[in-house]
């Protein structure tokens, strides 16, 4: 349908109804269909660069972990679903924990169009001050990592409690 059809068009006209968005939207809008259709693409564009963005940002901080300080001693636990203990290092220097390794893509897939999956080096470090190096333990079962790391016993003399007040700032 051509515009200059839709400008003669009167009110007891029974031309055909409008197929497409361009059509519908060319009378309301004087003629700013085409700046609706690149508005279109732009929130287009802009979706798949955030969206790529959002999806770098959180392979960042893979794998997910989760800290206990209990008894003691530090528990921690990394999820690595799809990766044996072949495929991580866990190592300590100057108190901080290091977990790294790689996960590898099963197959080499030149076609695929779109994945959520991460594949590649990932690396977390946990400041956790001075530890009992000796007594550090990690397994591994089912995809989750799981690191017992006893406090030294200097560093659980050195620990001071803190009183919180209420009701007054002090400057």
């Amino acid at each position: 349908m051509d515009r200059k059809d839709l400008a003669t068009q009167g009110a007891n006209d029974r031309s055909p109804a409008p197929q497409s968005r361009q059509d519908w939207l060319g009378p309301a809008f004087g003629g700013f269909g085409p700046l609706v259709g690149l508005r279109d693409q732009m929130n287009r564009l802009f979706d798949s660069v955030f969206k790529d963005l959002t999806a770098q940002t959180s392979a960042v901080s893979w794998p997910s972990i989760e800290v206990q300080d209990k008894d003691g001693a530090y528990r921690i636990s990394a999820e690595l679903p799809g990766l044996d203990e072949k495929d991580v290092e866990v190592s300590l220097q100057d108190g901080v924990l290091t977990i790294r390794g790689e996960k590898k893509a099963e197959t080499e897939d030149k076609e695929r169009q779109y994945s959520e999956r991460y594949y590649g080096r990932f690396e977390r470090r946990l400041s956790l001050g001075e530890l009992d190096e000796e007594k550090i333990t990690a397994s591994f079962d089912n995809g989750v990592l799981t690191i017992t790391a006893p406090k030294s016993p200097k560093a659980e003399a050195q620990a001071k409690r803190i009183p919180i007040s209420t009701g007054q700032t002090v400057h």
